[in-house]
């Protein structure tokens, strides 16, 4: 019995482990892809503080990227994950696309999170149909696509600090000291939110979607 108690407890052990490291790499290309586009863009600032790079250790946020995943994955008895990575500073140099950057720029991190989600669809769909995969590597294809669905709904909320409130800001030319001020508040509105019924049926209903589109892709990539 103890060897069998063992052995559910190192399993469980593992896929937690795994959930961390596909949320750290999933952050750390999320940040990536803000410091890239606004490289692309003409900003020189993230490039000249290090982001431009796909190195987990350049977009680690010690309490949004560690402390606070590892307490909700391996202490928490619930489903729920929040996890954030260290924001990209950017200068957007251009007064005449200033706005234009700005929402491409946000835009560019939780569209990463869907790229992240059709690539690892696509490679886990031919690796099928050429060898075929375990359940294992399914189990992992399904956790990696759901997190990714997971950021990207999460981040394009308009509440501060997520994506989506720099998107409303430029949309309804919200003034700066409203923002702030909102910005003080959006740990609880967040918390509020996520315990409404409704809105956990929405993202439910999101995800759901989104595991049938992304599956339908494998089946057709892997001819099953």
């Amino acid at each position: 019995m103890s060897t069998f108690i063992f052995l559910i407890m190192e399993i469980i052990t593992i896929e937690k482990v795994t959930l961390f490291v596909v949320l750290i790499a999933s952050l750390s290309v999320h940040e990536w892809a803000h410091a890239l586009s606004a490289d692309l863009l003409g900003d020189p600032l993230p490039r000249s503080e290090g982001r431009v790079t796909l190195d987990p250790r350049a977009h680690i946020d010690l309490w949004g990227t560690i402390l606070i995943p590892i307490i909700m994955i391996f202490f928490n008895p619930g489903i729920a994950i929040i996890g954030w990575g260290k924001p990209v500073n950017i200068s957007l140099p251009n007064p005449k696309s200033k706005v234009r950057d700005d929402i491409l720029i946000t835009l560019a991190g939780p569209f990463s999170n869907v790229a992240i989600a059709f690539t690892v669809t696509v490679i886990f769909g031919l690796w099928d149909r050429i060898v075929g995969v375990s359940d294992s590597s399914f189990d992992l294809l399904f956790l990696i696509v759901q997190l990714n669905c997971l950021l990207f709904f999460f981040n394009l909320i308009p509440i501060p600090p997520l994506d989506g409130s720099h998107i409303l800001k430029r949309l309804i030319k919200m003034k700066e000291e409203t923002y702030r001020n909102l910005s003080k508040y959006s740990i609880i509105i967040l918390l509020v939110l996520v315990n409404i019924e409704s809105f956990s049926l929405i993202l439910f209903e999101f995800l759901n979607y989104s595991n049938s589109f992304f599956y339908y892709i494998f089946a057709k990539i892997a001819g099953t």
